[in-house]
């Protein structure tokens, strides 16, 4: 009989939705799975028609984290380690990164939410990092992420504590964007992904280049904006949507 697949991975209108499927363990991620999450992150990153990257967990779990059995027997944490690079893989992907989040988000759960453009949460979400309850200490960035996006305090007591917030708490904090009923989860946050595919793509992640880092001085920064609207004032996508705009003014 053959494995259950426990990564899934679908493209459509421009958005590569990478799903967790393995809801009898709340989405415990394994190495294999780790395997196939860098695969699929590296497939659409090359891939011209994907615009956007949506995260999603199958059943009442975004992801409970890590899978600590798994871990345990299998090979040392280094650089070659099948967790290590799918976290080396999030700061090199250049698409839009979203994910749609319920019940347990727990570990790199939530920490990959740190690396996300956009976050959609349902009401049953809860965050959470256990690293210190654990005996080991943040991942994935977390550590630098967390107090740049809510603060030194807030980020230590998450870190330090390792206590769940709510979605709601995770909305005032800064953490996720939209909170929305459960059963409105996917369709919200595919409706956004779609949405934000539809964007002018050059325009889209060159926007999206500029908001993750580069220059972080304020001349500097200027100057690789002005580099970026030069070159999106010479694109095609550019002329097409303000011919668009004029003629719907002039329709007015």
């Amino acid at each position: 009989m053959n494995e259950p697949q426990h990564v899934i991975v679908s493209v459509s209108d421009g958005v590569c939705e990478v799903r967790l499927n393995r809801p009898d363990k709340r989405n415990a991620i394994t190495l294999e799975m780790y395997r196939a999450l860098t695969s699929a992150v590296h497939a659409a990153n090359v891939d011209d028609e994907v615009r956007v990257v949506l995260f999603s967990g199958e059943g009442a779990s975004f992801t409970s984290g890590n899978d600590l059995n798994d871990f345990l027997s299998g090979p040392p944490i280094d650089q070659d380690h099948d967790a290590a690079r799918f976290i080396r893989t999030l700061p090199a992907i250049r698409k839009v990164m979203m994910a749609a989040v319920q019940g347990s988000t727990v570990g790199i759960g939530a920490t990959l939410l740190l690396h996300c453009d956009l976050v959609v949460a349902a009401r049953s979400a809860r965050l959470s990092m256990p690293f210190v309850k654990l005996g080991l200490v943040p991942e994935a960035a977390s550590s630098l992420l967390l107090p740049r996006l809510i603060g030194y305090q807030r980020a230590a007591e998450m870190l330090l504590l390792g206590e769940p917030i709510d979605a709601q708490r995770a909305f005032d904090i800064g953490m996720v964007n939209r909170v929305v009923d459960d059963p409105a989860l996917m369709s919200e946050a595919r409706a956004l992904a779609r949405t934000v595919a539809q964007q002018p793509t050059g325009a889209l992640l060159a926007t999206r280049r500029l908001l993750q880092g580069g220059s972080t001085t304020l001349l500097g920064r200027m100057e690789e904006e002005l580099e970026a609207f030069r070159e999106q004032l010479g694109s095609a996508e550019f002329r097409a949507a303000a011919q668009a705009f004029l003629s719907k003014r002039r329709g007015s």
